[in-house]
């Protein structure tokens, strides 16, 4: 894997035995409704949105400082230390901050140590890539935790079918709850928005914490080379709303799975109140198997972890944003005429039943994605970011106007969606 001229990461040689039926948005691959059914047929519950699970709670870890060092409620970190802790694997598969020296910001690491996992606590907004991780799965035997987006997830579990050797070392898969990938320029823009050129950033937090403040008030800090930091909100900076998709990996228009549905157990942000008002840290949990299920039902009893148990439907409302954009967005999507491949998803083409509004706001998402890329590659080759940033703002005020009757392109769509 290669990052491109847009700072998304992508396959070099394409033409691999088997690779159609690996890659995770592939119509030849199997889809996450069967790699589940497979992995988790006699699970206790099923919801057509979050899959087949045994359970699902909302908390945070009680004990020591995961849910301080966590973005969330310190959840994945735990889970994967306690993996270690306990014997069920050898390693564990992770992101965790790059070297430092100008290159990639992130990247995945196998940790064999609690220190080294806890190092790789918190969100990162970053592209990075697993062909290190599944070649030490080869080389080195043990049983191995893999921590990943759904479908990072996913493509493991097809990579597993074909092979024999990484069948019997993937212990476990912990999957993160997505919103969308971003490029590695989304750092950059922050960098430019913050007066600092990108070759003095040494390394970036997405989510500086702030018990004080709540928890969707996002602040992202840059660490300098010489030992200083820049700092901002995200709703002081013209890509900052996460919904309007700025740097959204194109695959991402065409996924369906906000949940990690094939993991073992995913983890994401209880988004709704009070636990969104709460600067500590709150996780949503979905638990798929047994083993994890029993690990987790032992350390609420002895008061490690803080869990309530709740219904689908609680998980649902926590990613009702996500949920609009993966399957009724995805399905408008798809009703666009294509000239590429025809892809096989769990929702159909459709467009009836929606409103103008709603219609607007998916197209506009759409093309502020694809245009973020190429007006920032500009603005980049130009050396003017003022080019990027105005264009940005620009359309930052269209989407919010379109989506949130926000201004005056607001109270121009409200009098004519009224």
């Amino acid at each position: 894997m290669r990052l491109d001229r847009y700072g998304q990461l992508k396959p070099v040689v394409s033409e691999a035995r088997g690779f159609s039926e690996l890659c995770p948005f592939s119509p030849d691959a199997s889809d996450e409704d069967a790699i589940a059914r497979e992995r988790f047929g006699s699970a206790r519950h099923y919801d057509p949105l979050i899959g087949r699970f045994e359970a699902a709670y909302v908390g945070y870890v009680r004990e020591g400082r995961y849910r301080a060092e966590g973005s969330s409620g310190g959840m994945a970190s735990w889970t994967a230390v306690e993996l270690l802790d306990r014997k069920l694997v050898d390693a564990v598969a992770h992101v965790v901050p790059g070297s430092g020296d100008g290159t990639a910001l992130f990247r995945y690491q196998v940790s064999r140590t609690v220190e080294g996992v806890r190092n790789g606590a918190k969100s990162r907004y970053y592209p990075v890539e697993l062909s290190g991780v599944v070649e030490e799965m080869r080389r080195r035997p043990g049983r191995y935790a893999v921590v990943g987006i759904p479908c990072f997830i996913k493509a493991l579990h097809l990579l597993c079918a074909q092979d024999p050797v990484l069948r019997d070392r993937l212990a476990f898969t912990l999957g993160l709850f997505c919103g969308h990938m971003k490029s590695a320029r989304f750092v950059e823009s922050f960098a430019w928005q913050m007066d600092t050129p990108m070759d003095a950033v040494t390394g970036v937090d997405f989510r500086l914490k702030n018990a004080s403040r709540p928890a969707n008030w996002y602040t992202a800090e840059l660490r300098l080379k010489d030992g200083n930091t820049r700092a901002k909100d995200w709703w002081h900076l013209v890509d900052g709303d996460w919904g309007a998709g700025f740097f959204q990996n194109s695959a991402c228009n065409f996924c369906d799975d906000v949940v990690a549905e094939t993991a073992d157990i995913s983890f994401g942000d209880a988004w709704v109140e009070p636990y969104a008002s709460d600067g500590r840290g709150t996780n949503v949990v979905v638990v798929r198997s047994l083993v994890l299920q029993e690990l987790i039902a032992r350390a609420v009893g002895e008061g490690r972890l803080d869990l309530k148990e709740v219904d689908s439907a609680f998980v649902v409302e926590t990613q009702a944003a996500g949920f609009r954009q993966r399957r009724e967005g995805l399905a408008f999507r798809l009703g666009w005429p294509r000239v590429s491949i025809r892809l096989n998803k769990r929702v159909a083409p459709r467009w009836r039943g929606l409103s103008v509004r709603r219609m607007l706001v998916y197209w506009l998402r759409s093309m502020i994605s694809a245009g973020s890329h190429r007006v920032f590659w500009l603005a980049r080759r130009l050396r003017l970011p003022a080019v990027y940033i105005r264009w940005a703002s620009a359309m930052l005020s269209l989407y919010q106007g379109v989506t949130y009757s926000r201004g005056w392109i607001g109270r121009f769509i409200d009098r004519i969606c009224r």
